[in-house]
């Protein structure tokens, strides 16, 4: 289609997507496993489900989610290398935490206008997470809405499919009073939270060297990957650590998320000062005027993932994973709630 099509003057560039299509072409193929029978340039993607034939009952575990207005910061700053990480990680991390391994991925990118140069770079992004946990980029959409989208804008979302044997399934249902909870440390803000973070450091300079940031530069912080928990659970369960129960830190912290897999008459406490907070939570609570309850209401405040497990049980999971693990709270009788200790400290 040329520049002076109807559909162009419209606001719609065909070229520019087949462009986009061939710039990100190697980076999904790199992805392929045995499995894909049909991939990239299909109308849908082929998977095979053979292995599947090794399970007892193989359950499929799905579930779909983006990066927010982290957009905002890549944009701000032009880099774009680090959103494909931050999608697939998080996708992945959301399955994880039932016991799945992931099998593909599929991406959804929008935008007013595309550019393919951009796009390119944040599927390669994605290409490199997925080759990374032996995940195959099935499929995806790359979308022009120029109307729908404001201007200079860009929307990238998300869905994960794995599977699960189902006597490997993990869904709380065991977690009970007694058991401790165990912490992986977080990255800095991962994928959720930006729109606080964004207004609390708007008049920053995001370029500069920060000294309560460690010398590090806002924007580099805030656009550090979101963290991949993939090995770290299968580490623990290959070294036969009973885990009951997970819990992914994303939107509405540990005090939203960790009740969504407490069972009925359990509560959790969380002792704060178990784990260290990166300092770049605390700027953004100086900064924005935030309450301690609300920073972890929003972000995860530099614990990832939780993962529930028997107290005897704590040492073999210390020996699988060393200094990555932090012994962070217990699980008691309550009426699946959080209560967070040392929330009056700064």
């Amino acid at each position: 289609m040329s520049s002076n099509s109807a559909y162009s003057r419209a606001g719609v560039d065909i070229d520019a997507g087949q462009t986009a299509t061939k710039l990100m072409k190697d980076a999904v193929q790199s992805t392929y496993t045995p499995q894909v029978l049909a991939g990239l340039g299909s109308f849908g993607g082929l998977y095979s489900a053979a292995a599947f034939k090794n399970m007892n009952h193989p359950i499929l575990v799905a579930s779909t989610d983006g990066v927010g207005t982290k957009t905002r910061v890549a944009a701000r700053l032009n880099r774009w290398e680090s959103i494909g990480h931050d999608l697939v990680n998080h996708c992945i991390n959301d399955i994880l935490v039932q016991g799945a391994q992931p099998l593909f991925f599929l991406d959804y990118i929008a935008s007013s206008k595309l550019d393919p140069q951009q796009t390119a770079l944040i599927v390669k992004g994605m290409a490199d997470a997925c080759r990374a946990a032996g995940c195959a980029i099935l499929g995806g959409e790359t979308a022009e809405m120029p109307g729908v989208y404001a201007d200079e804008e860009i929307d990238v979302v998300g869905t994960i499919v794995g599977v699960v044997d189902e006597p490997k399934l993990i869904d709380g249902s065991q977690i009970e009073t007694g058991d401790v909870i165990l912490g992986l440390a977080s990255s800095g803000l991962h994928t959720n939270g930006y729109t606080l973070a964004r207004a609390a450091l708007a008049d920053e300079n995001w370029l500069e060297p920060v000294a309560e940031l460690d010398r590090r530069e806002i924007g580099q912080i805030l656009l550090t990957p979101h963290k991949l928990y993939l090995s770290h659970i299968n580490q623990l369960r290959a070294n036969e650590v009973e885990i009951h129960g997970l819990a992914h830190i994303t939107g509405g912290g540990i005090i939203e998320n960790l009740p969504r897999i407490l069972p009925p008459d359990t509560a959790a406490v969380i002792e704060r000062g178990s784990w260290p907070e990166q300092p770049i939570f605390n700027l953004v609570r100086q900064l924005g005027q935030v309450s301690q309850r609300e920073m972890f209401r929003v972000f995860n405040m530099g614990l990832g993932m939780l993962i529930v497990v028997p107290a005897n049980h704590v040492t073999l999971a210390q020996r699988a994973l060393g200094d990555d693990l932090f012994v962070v709270g217990k699980i008691i009788a309550g009426e699946q709630t959080v209560q967070i200790t040392g929330l009056d400290r700064q």
